[in-house]
């Protein structure tokens, strides 16, 4: 079994997906079930989380169709207004909604002011409606917001939640970046929190990588979190600016090929298949 627990879909548009920029074309086309089956085909992947891409709730709406067709997504992160003071009513709707195939809520926290979400409390009120829903927060940074978010995922330790990304280090060759090592490790002491090492290669700031490259962020993740916390994602198609699907998933096989049969089972499938509660 392999489950990626963090890809995206979309149909594109210039206006809809005005984040995908000049020198971003490899992404500026559409991204649906079809091309999914596609990815799972070449690369033995038997299951999929589909994660939001845009903050408005047509989206987490069409993820929910497209998953209740698709059997290779197991779960959907979505995205709901969280500041708002009617998100109960609006979680509410989703509950039942395709067979419960809304796992997790997202926001996306990177580049913006930590006072704007992270700090808020009417954001702080909106993810707490989560716990009593049975919904996972996935969390959504830059390196430079771990003081914010640790102060933030203490707050909510009754609610599960996953550090995205392993929280968006600034990657270089030969130059580790510590000041993101330091606030990560205090952030994995929370132990309602799980990590997924995905992402990690559209990190590079060099124009190449390389498997030594990424070994050190690995090591770190899984000495941080544990192999009982620590999953593997893809974040295609946004990988594609960096590696194609085979080559991330073959680094993280090669990183991971000292663990135990076990060890692996539970980076490749099992933790995923735990924290998001999936069928």
């Amino acid at each position: 079994m392999l489950i990626d627990s963090h890809h995206h879909l979309w149909k594109y548009s210039v206006e809809e997906y005005g984040w995908i920029g000049p020198g971003m074309e490899v992404l500026q086309k559409d991204f649906l079930a079809a091309e999914l089956r596609e990815v799972s085909a070449a690369n033995g992947v038997t299951g999929f989380v589909s994660v939001q891409a845009r903050q408005v709730i047509e989206e987490t709406t069409a993820l929910i169709e497209i998953a209740a067709n698709e059997p290779l997504i197991k779960g959907v992160v979505g995205w709901v207004p969280l500041a708002e003071a009617n998100v109960g009513e609006v979680l509410d709707r989703f509950a039942d909604s395709k067979s419960k195939i809304l796992k997790g809520v997202r926001h996306v926290i990177q580049g913006e002011p930590v006072e704007a979400q992270l700090l808020n409390k009417d954001f702080n009120r909106g993810v707490a409606q989560l716990a009593d829903r049975g919904l996972v927060y996935d969390v959504l940074i830059f390196a430079n917001q771990l003081p914010a978010t640790i102060e933030f995922v203490r707050h909510h330790a009754g609610i599960p939640m996953v550090l995205d990304h392993i929280g968006k280090p600034t990657i270089k060759s030969g130059k580790l970046d510590t000041e993101w090592e330091q606030g990560f490790r205090e952030l994995a002491k929370e132990q309602h929190l799980m990590c997924k090492f995905s992402g990690v290669a559209t990190e590079v700031k060099d124009a190449t990588w390389s498997i030594e490259t990424i070994k050190p962020y690995f090591a770190i993740a899984l000495d941080a979190f544990g192999i009982d916390r620590l999953m593997f994602g893809s974040d295609w198609p946004v990988c594609l600016l960096k590696t194609g699907y085979d080559r991330w998933l073959a680094t993280v096989r090669e990183l991971a090929a000292d663990l135990s049969a076990d060890e692996q089972q539970k980076l490749f499938a099992g933790n995923a298949t735990r924290a998001y509660n999936l069928a």
